[in-house]
């Protein structure tokens, strides 16, 4: 078979390809593998045909054996569940704030006023790089053009744009951030309605004596790292 492969052009080895669902790129000695590694119609029957008389017999012989043996077998794997040696931890969920009806709805209420929030970019903020990483600042000059509201510049800081005061100051989470810098400024936080944020100074080694102790006062720290 491989022979008269060899025998055909490039065009007529792709439509056989094509044909069997087989990709055809590469070279004429690629597609000649491919097709010679294929079997054949004739092969494939007779394969078919093996399949179906052991099926037969097979049916055959299941009708007369006893599956006392594999019911055995079945109950001591149920029995025995830890039988590998290995627990596997399950998703630890993070701790969640108590809070009352009246703090939930303001905290939905923000979400829904966030989304309407323009974005407060400073003056020339897209002319000058360095200002782009910047802060608001409040425009100034008589001819500014941000100053004077036009529509095309950035909008203005505006006391409308503030959000609900009950849920001010809060974690998206609902937890009033206390910021942490060792393992004695946990004592007074409540676990409840307070979490803990590590400062950005605080060492490796400092930072693991942290997360264990908040582990043990059922604190959760907002900015816990993975690789501590």
């Amino acid at each position: 078979m491989a022979d008269n492969f060899d025998k055909m052009t490039v065009a007529e080895l792709k439509v056989l390809l094509k044909e069997q669902g087989l990709p055809v790129s590469g070279k004429k000695a690629d597609l000649v593998e491919r097709l010679s590694q294929t079997p054949s119609e004739e092969e494939v029957e007779t394969v078919e045909e093996v399949v179906e008389t052991s099926s037969d017999d097979d049916s055959g012989d299941s009708d007369d054996s006893d599956d006392s043996g594999d019911d055995s077998n079945e109950d001591s794997w149920e029995e025995d569940e830890d039988w590998d040696g290995e627990e596997v931890e399950g998703h630890v969920a993070k701790q969640k704030p108590v809070l009352s009806e009246d703090m939930k709805a303001a905290l939905a209420l923000r979400v829904e006023q966030n989304k309407n929030t323009p974005s407060f970019r400073r003056t020339e903020w897209f002319r000058y790089k360095r200002l782009s990483r910047s802060g608001w600042r409040a425009p100034h000059g008589m001819d500014s053009k941000q100053r004077r509201n036009y529509k095309y510049r950035g909008s203005l800081v505006r006391v409308g744009h503030g959000k609900v005061s009950m849920a001010k100051g809060l974690h998206p989470s609902g937890f009033r951030e206390v910021m942490v810098h060792n393992s004695s400024d946990l004592e007074p936080i409540d676990p409840e309605t307070q979490a803990a944020r590590v400062g950005s100074t605080v060492g490796a080694r400092k930072r693991e004596h942290i997360y264990s102790r908040a582990d043990e006062l059922g604190i959760r720290v907002l900015n816990r790292r993975r690789d501590v």
